[in-house]
């Protein structure tokens, strides 16, 4: 039986959030910049709409799955030690770190 993973259009759904949020802070700041300078007509660039193809956002769900998954895992092994049968979130801090490094 293969595990479960994201859902990839709630994959799609976060990375759009994030486009549009860069997308209007690029906006801010591009009007922050043309207020300093002259900007002659037509210099801005052009909105271009960001997509992503369904290969794409299976591959993102499968990172983000198997990337959960190793973080759970670590995290339960330190709790282990510790002699503890919950995870809590100072597990999870601790092995971030090297978590991050390794990905």
């Amino acid at each position: 039986m293969e595990d479960e993973t994201f859902d990839p259009d709630l994959i799609l759904a976060i990375f759009k959030t994030i486009w549009t949020r860069r997308s209007l802070e690029r906006e801010r700041n591009e009007a922050a910049n043309a207020m300093d300078c002259e900007v002659g007509a037509g210099t801005s660039k052009k909105f271009r709409p960001t997509a992503a193809n369904n290969h794409a956002l299976k591959l993102s769900s499968e990172l983000l799955r198997i990337f959960v998954s190793e973080a759970v895992q670590r995290a339960a092994t330190i709790a282990e030690a510790e002699g503890v049968s919950k995870i809590e979130a100072t597990h999870l801090e601790r092995i971030l770190p090297q978590l991050l490094l390794d990905f």
